[in-house]
């Protein structure tokens, strides 16, 4: 042992200083307790508002439909919420079934050309039904990966969502393979852009769509856990030098 270590061994420990813990004061336990409280009730209070507005909303519309004499207001010491929700359900149902078959088809086939015959209610009709068709056939596959993309210009980057292979004439016109993707807006992301953007510009990313669109209408507040792929990084053991 050396001369250094023997004067350390016999000094006696120095004493630790441990410090007291910070007094949080009464008003700011009590803004954290509030703001606890509003982050825990909002989403459940907007939620159930929003939800009982939908179901007032198709109430009203539905529920005339049914005779006064029927109506159960009439035999129910209470309100039925709901029950245009049910109707709108069985009427949609039942739509749907008629247009299937030869009869239904015929009349559907009929009433859209006395609609084309109109000359702005024809465009409007003609654009609705497009949108909705290609939402309900292509539900499966539209809007299941989200993207990273440089826009409006290199070293700035967007979240998109990816549709669908860019096909015809645009891929023709270009030469180059296309991807189609929507750029949603802050705070709503049902307005925004569609992009077609060549397919080496486009970084898919691990998130979902739900959660994506969590992070655009958040203002980037909320994001997302980050999930690696079994990356699996190669640790470099520092060591000393070998002595000579």
């Amino acid at each position: 042992m050396s001369d250094q270590d023997s004067e350390n061994a016999g000094r006696p420990d120095e004493p630790t200083l441990i410090l007291p813990p910070r007094h949080v004061g009464f008003m700011t336990r009590l803004r954290n307790y509030f703001f606890t409280g509003l982050v825990v009730a909002a989403p459940i209070g907007l939620t159930i508002w929003i939800v009982r507005w939908f179901i007032d909303l198709v109430d009203t519309w539905f529920t005339p439909l049914i005779p006064s004499q029927y109506q159960p207001d009439n035999y129910l010491p209470f309100d039925l919420p709901g029950l245009g929700l049910l109707i709108a359900f069985v009427l949609l149902t039942l739509l749907g079934a008629l247009t299937a078959n030869f009869f239904g088809r015929a009349v559907l086939t009929f009433g859209e050309r006395v609609v084309s015959r109109m000359p702005v209610v024809r465009s409007i009709y003609g654009a609705l039904k497009q949108i909705f068709e290609t939402v309900i056939s292509q539900s499966a596959a539209s809007f299941r990966e989200v993207g990273l993309i440089e826009y409006p210009r290199k070293g700035i980057y967007c979240i998109v969502f990816i549709t669908t292979q860019t096909k015809g004439e645009l891929v023709h016109k270009t030469g180059t393979e296309l991807i189609s993707v929507f750029l949603p807006t802050t705070p709503n992301p049902t307005s925004g852009f569609l992009l077609f953007v060549p397919k080496q510009d486009v970084q898919v990313l691990d998130m979902t769509i739900e959660e994506g669109a969590k992070l655009i209408i958040s203002a980037g507040l909320v994001e997302p856990p980050h999930r690696m792929k079994d990356a699996v990084e190669t640790v470099v053991p520092v060591s000393n030098p070998a002595s000579t």
